[in-house]
């Protein structure tokens, strides 16, 4: 059975920046000196908007939630638009933007049983009418014309 199902997506984070080893003793040394939003501020430097987005999404880099471990703090800018994930323990930090998705319908496959030709026929062709006869699962090889 195919149905059309309207998928709509919480907001998720895209990772903007991961720093470690010198680079980010260099960041937590800012965060001592200057505190957090400084190194937020600092971190945003990194994030190129659309271009961002889309190497998160190619390689992988979009959350649910926030990644963070058991040692890490982690804080939101004002706005809750930007998280900073750090560790000085392991020597990490990070920069995450919220990442809201378009909305867009996904197809979503039931694995009970194939699709009958009619049910096919509705998911190819959503603003065309199909009588009872069109649909019914015994007429798989009923051609349904335009």
């Amino acid at each position: 059975m195919t149905t059309f199902v309207q998928h709509v997506p919480d907001s998720r984070w895209i990772s903007v920046v991961f720093l470690q080893g010198e680079e980010a003793d260099a960041i937590l040394e800012m965060i001592d000196r200057a505190g957090l939003r400084a190194a937020i501020e600092y971190l945003q430097r990194w994030d190129f908007g659309d271009e961002t987005t889309e190497a998160a999404l190619e390689n992988g880099y979009v959350y649910d939630a926030i990644p963070a471990g058991s040692t890490d703090r982690t804080i939101h800018d004002d706005g809750g638009r930007y998280a900073l994930t750090y560790s000085a323990q392991f020597g990490y930090v990070s920069l995450l933007r919220s990442y809201e998705p378009d909305l867009e319908p996904t197809l979503a496959v039931a694995l009970e049983r194939p699709a009958t030709a009619g049910e096919r026929a509705m998911a190819e062709h959503p603003d065309q009418w199909f009588s009872a006869h069109d649909l019914r699962a015994d007429l798989a090889t009923h051609s349904v014309t335009r």
